[in-house]
């Protein structure tokens, strides 16, 4: 009598591991933008600062430099601004930034994540977040 031999069970197989979730970051700019980036800064700002900001993505004339760019606007109470200016559509390209106070316009237009390797969802809300409380425009400090 001859053995076959035998053939593996689906049982004995390990389970194919789920396919990961992909990183907000890979997303195409404007959605990652408009889905990730500026849901999470109002509820950062609203939540942490019991401040309302209205934040858009806009593509059109980079302040004090001029020249196209994609930018983050946002505008707090009181009426101060910030620009976050992209070069490209892409949260990897250089990066600079722009603030006004109440009733004036940007003067000077600074680097932003200059230094940064890897740039994601949570270094981009934590900096800018950082860079308008060092204005002090986000509470008692």
């Amino acid at each position: 009598m001859s053995e076959t031999p035998a053939t593996p069970k689906a049982a004995d197989k390990p389970a194919a591991k789920p396919a990961p979730k992909p990183k907000p970051e890979d997303k195409p700019f404007v959605e990652f933008i408009q889905d990730d980036l500026i849901p999470s800064l109002s509820n950062a700002l609203s939540s942490n600062h019991q401040i309302t900001a209205s934040i858009n993505l806009i593509e059109g004339e980079r302040p004090v430099v001029g020249g196209q760019c994609w930018m983050v606007t946002g505008e707090l109470p009181g009426g101060r601004r910030f620009w976050v200016c992209f070069e490209s559509d892409s949260i990897k390209s250089g990066k600079t930034i722009a603030l006004a106070e109440s009733g004036t316009e940007p003067s000077m237009l600074e680097s932003f994540l200059i230094d940064e390797k890897r740039i994601n969802l949570a270094l981009l809300q934590s900096r800018l977040l950082q860079r308008l409380n060092g204005q002090k425009w986000l509470g008692g400090n």
